[in-house]
């Protein structure tokens, strides 16, 4: 489904980044492969090209402006374009009280999570638009979205500020071919979810009693990501398992 294109992702050395990275590759994709640790992504780089796809590993931060501009020289300069960007880098942040937590620490997870893809869809719009348009994808969350836990107020901040920014992308760019959209997985098996006591914990909050694999949230990610979602903008994608849906 995406033959030819060309997409960034960001946080893709391990869990839902690299479950989507090996599934856009798969389909097509040319990827640009970026996480802060090097030898991660150069091993799935291999791994990809050993199976016949293409792609680069650009580290670093996605909080720094820098990380961003050369993602997308590296997609520009190896693969010719840029087409899907899935901004999926992310940080839970300090797990504690509201009132507990230190302006550093509320700084940072909004760097990580909410600065990141304003930086993220900065760089990535004016490259898109030489195409044609792309779709853009971020990772935001059930947390914030449609009900608060205790002790992640920063982390719910952050990612419900995500949706404010795919309506305004999609105010100043959908009408030029640009496609933003918030994927809002429910819990998934990936090394964020804890212990298995706490995996458990989180099967409970949804109605399909299970969390997901990162394969599942990959699929829908390239539902965004591909032709199929032509019409979809401005939108939020649950792959809960009917967790905002029982709440």
């Amino acid at each position: 489904m995406l033959k030819d294109k060309v997409a960034i992702i960001t946080g893709a050395s391990s869990g839902i980044g690299r479950a989507t990275a090996l599934l856009f590759a798969e389909e097509g994709a040319a990827v640009v492969l970026n996480a802060r640790g090097e030898e991660a992504l150069q091993m799935l780089a291999v791994e990809i090209e050993a199976k016949g796809g293409k792609a680069v590993a650009v580290a670093g931060d996605v909080s720094e402006e820098e990380t961003h501009r050369r993602m997308v020289d590296a997609a520009v300069s190896r693969f010719g374009g840029l087409d899907v960007a899935f901004n999926n880098a992310g940080a839970v942040g300090p797990y504690k009280p509201l009132a507990d937590v230190a302006l550093s620490e509320w700084q940072r997870t909004i760097d990580t999570n909410l600065t990141s893809a304003f930086l993220g869809a900065a760089a990535q719009i004016p490259v898109m638009l030489e195409r044609g348009g792309g779709s853009i994808i971020f990772t935001s969350t059930f947390v914030g979205t449609s009900v608060g836990i205790p002790g992640m107020g920063a982390y719910a901040a952050s990612k419900a500020g995500l949706m404010g920014l795919v309506k305004g992308i999609t105010a100043d760019y959908g009408a030029q071919g640009i496609r933003a959209n918030a994927l809002l997985p429910g819990g998934t098996d990936t090394p964020a979810a804890g212990d298995a006591a706490q995996k458990e914990w989180a099967a409970g909050l949804h109605a399909l009693k299970r969390i997901a694999d990162p394969e599942e949230i990959a699929r829908a990610a390239l539902f965004l990501a591909s032709p199929m979602a032509s019409f979809v903008a401005g939108s939020a994608l649950y792959a809960d398992g009917g967790n905002a849906a029982v709440k």
